[in-house]
């Protein structure tokens, strides 16, 4: 499957669910917010909210500091 990520095309075995593609990718699903084919999905639907080929995803981590 190919996914357009931050501009970016990467191919990928079949995801199930953007909560597969978060852990896929090694980030922290507490930590991130996403655009999936320019719609922001909310935290608690990463793991109802489906990856298909073609898909674009924008992923913005949130880095703490002081």
């Amino acid at each position: 499957m190919k996914l357009t990520i931050n501009g970016e095309v990467q191919v990928f075995a079949p995801l199930p669910h953007l909560a597969a593609l978060v852990a896929h990718l090694g980030l922290d699903s507490r930590k991130v917010a996403i655009e999936r084919n320019l719609e922001i999905v909310p935290r608690s639907a990463y793991e109802q909210t489906p990856v298909a080929d073609g898909d674009q995803i924008e992923i913005v981590h949130f880095i703490g500091g002081g």
